[in-house]
């Protein structure tokens, strides 16, 4: 069970932050997102994702120190401590955004106490995005040059969790450039993990609803938000491979980030590994190693995001590997 924290002290400066920026607990509640509801064991586990999402961001809203702040999220069982440093990533680029004057509190972040949640907290940095006028690809110049992208990744996500009907019914997605768009879509297939309460079937209809030319990269989101999200049997990990069906090497590389990120963070989980085991052929040690032996050899090209490069030699890893067997 994720721990729920109080603060240690706060003043009022914090608890006028929280006013302001808070998001209320229903948000993360199934029903309320209009989001198929599974078994009870499931939809709580799912929704226990977004409430420790919920408590980072309110921490990082509330605690203007950043050593009160390290000490709540830490507070944060292991296993769902990287939502709780995504949470936190969105409230200081938003508190970033609204304070310009007192600009770096995301950098002093992802350099700091947050940098081996790098992976995460630039996916909330996409959820401040997604609630900033303007658009969000202007901004990414500020964030690291591999790792930028998942700020749009960020971006696709909170418009499927929270625009669904528009997102996902009726397919819309903001204007962006040609890689903008596909990095959007990546998060907005994750978003379907949520949306459709892991339901294996019921995910695959939704990206086959899609246009033949986005479901690549819904199906590498879906690949990650099950390594890293879980919350289904090895059983239905196994038909959701075999939904993928040509897109396997899209979702085992999805896969294999989650298996980078919980492996860079230090909070592996069992339902990672399940996931590396069925969709990579192998651990969550060798998956994260597929990782870094990809951006080894990725050469960056004119129109290719290195970021690209990378996922397109994992692509082809997995590829190889599911042809071979």
């Amino acid at each position: 069970m994720t721990l729920v924290f109080e603060p240690k002290r706060t003043g009022m400066a914090g608890r006028l932050r929280r006013r302001l920026l808070g998001i209320h607990p229903r948000e993360t509640s199934a029903a309320h997102r209009g989001f198929r509801v599974a078994e009870h064991g499931l939809t709580e586990h799912l929704e226990q994702v977004g409430r420790t999402f919920v408590a980072g961001y309110h921490a990082a809203a509330q605690f203007p120190d950043f050593t009160d702040l390290e000490d709540a999220l830490n507070r944060i069982d292991a296993p769902h401590r990287g939502f709780a440093y995504e949470g936190a990533g969105m409230a200081l680029a938003l508190l970033d955004c609204l304070t310009p004057w007192r600009a770096g509190r995301l950098e002093r972040f992802l350099h700091g106490f947050g940098a081996d949640h790098a992976y995460m907290i630039h996916v909330g940095v996409g959820w401040a995005w997604a609630r900033w006028p303007g658009s969000p690809e202007r901004r990414l110049e500020s964030l690291d040059p591999l790792l930028r992208w998942l700020a749009l990744d960020g971006t696709g996500f909170h418009a499927g969790y929270f625009h669904w009907p528009t997102s996902i019914a009726r397919q819309e997605r903001p204007a962006l450039s040609p890689y903008g768009e596909r990095a959007f879509d990546q998060g907005l297939g994750r978003s379907l993990w949520f949306v459709e309460s892991a339901h294996p079937d019921r995910i695959a209809a939704a990206v086959d609803a899609f246009p033949e030319a986005r479901r690549a990269d819904l199906w590498s989101g879906v690949g990650l938000a099950a390594a890293y999200a879980g919350g289904v049997s090895t059983v239905e990990l196994r038909r959701l491979r075999d939904l993928a069906a040509e897109y396997l090497p899209e979702a085992a590389q999805g896969v294999s980030f989650a298996a980078k990120a919980r492996k860079r963070a230090g909070n592996p989980v069992p339902h990672t590994e399940a996931a590396c085991v069925v969709f990579c052929q192998g651990s969550l040690e060798e998956a994260a190693r597929a990782t870094d032996e990809a951006l080894a050899r990725a050469v960056p090209e004119p129109g290719v995001p290195l970021y690209e490069a990378w996922r397109r030699n994992l692509r082809i890893t997995f590829g190889r590997r599911e042809r071979a067997s």
